[in-house]
Order: C-alpha cells, then sequence, then structure tokens
C-alpha cells in the first residue's frame, strides 16, 4: 500500500507543478517549512513514483505525430507483451487498461509512415497481439500535470 500524501506533500508537489525549476529554498519559505525538509520530501516523492521532475515536451507543436493505439491481445500474455511493446523507442506511454482492449499505447512518430512501421513492424508483431485501433492526435485542447479536483477532494476528505 503506497504511503498517503500529507499536506505538505501536496503543497510542494503544487509549487513543482507551477514551476518545476522553483528552488528548494523558495518553496520552503512559502510553506514555512525547512529547505532540507522540502528536498527530503521531493527525494522521496520522487524515489516513490509520486512524481517525475521532467521537460514536457508537445509533439504536435515540434511538428510531429502522437497517437494513441489501442491494443487487444490473447492468451495469458499481458505482462509480456507490454514490456515488449514499452521497449519500442517510439511508445512513450503504456497502460493496462479494462473494457474491450488490454492496453492503451502512446507513441510519437516522425510522420505517417513512420507510424505505420511502429504499429505493423512493432506493435502488431508482438506475440498475443490480435488487433489494433490507432487514433491520431489532430489538436491537443488540454494537457495538465496538474493535480484534478478529485485528487483534491478525496485527499481532503481523509483528513
Amino acid at each position: 500500500m503506497s504511503k498517503p500524501l500529507d499536506d505538505v506533500d501536496r503543497r510542494i508537489i503544487d509549487q513543482l507543478q507551477e514551476e518545476g525549476r522553483r528552488p528548494f529554498t523558495q518553496i520552503a519559505r512559502d510553506l514555512g517549512v525547512s529547505e532540507a525538509g522540502v528536498r527530503q520530501r521531493v527525494a522521496s516523492l520522487t524515489e516513490r513514483g509520486v512524481i517525475q521532475i521532467v521537460a514536457a515536451t508537445s509533439p504536435i507543436a515540434l511538428g510531429m505525430i502522437q497517437a494513441f493505439i489501442s491494443v487487444r491481445l490473447s492468451g495469458a500474455g499481458l505482462e509480456q507483451a507490454s514490456e515488449r511493446i514499452a521497449a519500442i523507442p517510439e511508445v512513450d506511454y503504456v497502460a493496462v487498461c479494462t473494457g474491450p482492449t488490454d492496453l492503451l499505447v502512446g507513441a510519437v512518430c516522425r510522420d505517417n509512415q513512420h507510424l505505420l512501421e511502429v504499429v505493423t513492424i512493432g506493435i502488431r508483431q508482438v506475440p498475443g497481439v490480435v488487433e489494433t485501433d490507432t487514433a491520431v492526435v489532430l489538436s491537443e485542447l488540454k494537457d495538465s500535470y496538474r493535480f484534478s479536483e478529485a485528487v483534491r477532494s478525496d485527499a481532503a476528505a481523509t483528513e
């Protein structure tokens, strides 16, 4: 079971989501806690996989193609298939799903031909893959890395 976030953790995350390069000294000052405390909490949140501090890019703004591929599998090879698909260099997201699809896969490609190769030569050749359905992103309307209201309201209810 994962350790729940407390109010200080959530406030640190809020500050980093606002500005990922914000100095720990400034976060500590804004929250009224020690810099060492902020540093330790950020290290713990990072080690636990709760946060990642990265430069997020927009494939569309870079003129690339972003696609989401629904993958249906046969048999019991979910773990092996998902690992093989995750190893494809163009794949940047793999999630196990419920419903008519087993995996949702995100990929970034140079152009349509490159996407075709990733799907037909890469994903469809993985043992156990029986069907794919590809959706190309035409325009992003929202791409948020902020806490959703559901997370905030759930956190407030547990305090």
